[in-house]
């Protein structure tokens, strides 16, 4: 049976187009059924003929949550939002996994409404992929936005989550983890790093403090902060990359290189792919009990592509996590573990 993924139509800066684009060919390329989550009346002037191809339905849902809204308040009172349906969705069995693109915090908010906490999980995080510069495979920055002010705690959480994430969607065997802090020296940081660092010392594959600069390259293959700081570094990075992209491109564009720029830009974009946003995708929620995948903002009909193909390997991989290791792990923290069984070999 095809995995069905719901998807929020509606949230995004790109929504509906974009978001509906994406969800029609991920239907026809990647072997899932969409569940096209929004106002039918939006939804219909985007999709072929304006009908529903085979493999796409469309779940009405007639409230939209805005990028500004607050996300509890607007969670608990619009419950016909797009986004409260798609979480909905999960929990009554309709769909396998949900994909959303807009309002973050209000993502995280309906998926905990909707699917609950993992036992032993006190907050959800977000595990964002990034591209290792010569390297075939990613690491994982957590928490990219979810908790803004975690417990020291919390972070011991997101370890042991985020190296079985590891082992399964990057293939590490034995994946490392590391602290973003100012320095990498024992004792650096303020008082969350100060008091983390001796809790995830405990935690296997500890490699102790890692700097901005190890963001990109291959240090640990999880690397972990609270998710302000997460989201600063991740949005940073993105802003640099842009940015030196289009200085590249600047120079490649003068005289002197007019005999070779158009060979080098192909071999420079085909270079630079692996490190776009589009080509991620989407970020798994940790802590949730389903499968949540939160995609860019600015997602384009490609990011969503490869966003429900994050989804559709995770409903693959089983990565539900439904058992609690015992609580004598680490002092008094109540550890989990994801009960993974191996990505299936799917179409690419």
């Amino acid at each position: 049976m095809k995995p069905v993924i719901a998807l929020d139509a509606m949230g995004g800066d790109r929504a509906p187009a974009e978001i509906v684009a994406g969800g029609v060919r991920a239907a026809a390329e990647l072997d899932v059924n969409i569940l096209l989550v929004g106002r039918p009346d939006a939804l219909a002037p985007h999709l072929p003929n304006g009908v529903a191809p085979p493999g796409v339905e469309v779940l009405a849902a007639s409230e939209v949550i805005a990028m500004d809204d607050e996300p509890a308040t607007a969670v608990r009172t619009k419950k016909d939002s797009s986004l409260v349906r798609c979480a909905r969705a999960v929990k009554e069995g309709r769909a396998h996994a949900m994909v959303g693109a807009g309002n973050t915090g209000a993502t995280m908010a309906a998926a905990l409404l909707g699917m609950g906490r993992i036992r032993g999980v006190h907050r959800p995080a977000i595990a964002v992929p990034l591209p290792v510069f010569g390297m075939d495979r990613a690491q994982l920055l957590i928490d990219g936005g979810a908790t803004v002010d975690p417990q020291p705690g919390w972070l011991v959480e997101w370890a042991m989550l985020g190296r079985e994430y590891a082992r399964v969607r990057l293939g590490v065997a034995e994946p490392t983890v590391g602290l973003l802090s100012n320095g990498e020296e024992p004792g650096k940081g303020d008082a969350l790093r100060k008091a983390a660092a001796p809790l995830l010392s405990e935690v296997k594959g500890w490699v102790g403090n890692v700097e901005g600069r190890d963001l990109l390259r291959q240090s640990a293959d999880v690397i972990l902060t609270d998710g302000f700081t997460g989201n600063v570094a991740l949005k940073t990075v993105e802003g640099a990359l842009a940015g030196l992209a289009g200085l590249v491109f600047g120079v490649l564009d003068e005289p002197a290189f007019a005999s070779v720029a158009d060979a080098l830009k192909l071999r420079m974009l085909e270079a630079a792919a692996p490190l776009l946003p589009d080509s991620t995708g989407g970020a798994l929620l940790l802590g949730v009990n389903g499968v949540c995948v939160i995609s860019h903002g600015a997602s384009s009909a490609t990011a969503i592509v490869n966003a429900v193909r994050v989804a559709r390997d995770c409903v693959a991989a089983g990565v539900i996590v439904s058992r609690a290791l015992p609580p004598a792990m680490l002092g008094t923290i109540e550890m989990v573990s994801l009960s993974f069984t191996g990505v299936a070999s799917l179409p690419r």
